[in-house]
């Protein structure tokens, strides 16, 4: 059983971001800004945020943030927006969420200058990943894509289940894996909670991703033997962190599992800056 290492990934992907910003940096190239909006003082938002900050320092991409409190108008809100849509030294835009209360996120988000939107939540995004057109891919279904890749675990051919229809993970998660080539190629089932015979589905997965929120959900019974299993959720109980798998029983039918925490989690920043690498590059004509 492959116990696929998300936290080791992501460590390689920071450090072949840094040493690519590092050669354009020596060369006189501005390093890539990558803006991130705060507002309020949400306690889990404050930690990702510091994690995004402490990864962008390791790389070399230049972190701007902007705290606001969470009494922070609209108008405000969508004029600073608009003014980093103008700056030429930002490659990216994030907006964490969720905002506080009275903030229309989707109009928001909507403001945010697609060639900006390095989390890729835009509209425009999601149709260019839709239409399968090069652009800004959600970070953590890239991240799941990318783990598949680096593990060489081809999903091409192959029976894909994807338990979750969220527009964050579950439904850009199934387009990946519909697109052409060795990642891709599968053919796609997926589930939602309205599924008939969910757990028979889940069965015939060659591939299973769990992304739908409720601790460790998917149960050894709903697992083909030799299936590879991304767990992609991340749950807070009594006796800690766990995913939507339950890990200990599925990693003893399982070719290849991801763990939680440690999968999929750290590859979500990763990808963040690799979205905003990617900006910056086509910002200056790398």
């Amino acid at each position: 059983m492959i116990r696929i290492d998300g936290k080791k990934t992501a460590a390689d992907i920071r450090g072949e971001i840094g040493a690519e910003i590092a050669r354009a940096v020596a060369k006189g190239v501005r390093a890539p800004g990558l803006a991130v909006i705060l507002v309020g003082d949400d306690p889990a938002s404050q930690v990702y945020v510091r994690n995004k900050e402490k990864a962008c320092a390791e790389t070399g991409i230049r972190s701007i943030p902007y705290r606001l409190p969470a009494t922070t108008g609209q108008d405000e809100l969508l004029a600073l927006i608009a003014g980093l849509n103008a700056d030429p030294e930002v490659d990216g835009i994030l907006l964490q969420l969720p905002l506080p209360g009275g903030l229309d996120a989707d109009k928001c988000l909507l403001a945010i200058d697609p060639d900006k939107d390095v989390d890729g939540f835009h509209p425009v995004s999601v149709g260019r990943l839709v239409l399968g057109l090069s652009g800004f891919v959600s970070c953590t279904p890239a991240g799941v894509i990318e783990l598949l890749r680096r593990y060489d675990l081809p999903t091409e051919g192959k029976r894909a289940v994807v338990v979750g229809r969220s527009n964050i993970v579950g439904k850009p998660l199934a387009s990946l894996l519909m697109r052409p080539g060795r990642y891709g190629n599968a053919t796609v089932t997926v589930c939602h909670s309205r599924t008939a015979n969910l757990a028979e589905v889940c069965r015939e997965a060659d591939f299973l991703f769990a992304a739908i929120g409720r601790p460790r959900f998917i149960t050894a019974d709903m697992v083909k033997e030799g299936a590879v299993v991304i767990d992609v959720g991340i749950n807070r109980t009594d006796e800690g962190l766990c995913g939507d798998v339950d890990f200990a029983a599925v990693s003893q039918k399982a070719a290849a599992i991801t763990p939680v925490p440690g999968g999929v989690g750290p590859m979500t920043i990763a990808m963040l800056l690799a979205n905003t690498v990617q900006s910056w590059r086509q910002r200056l004509a790398l």
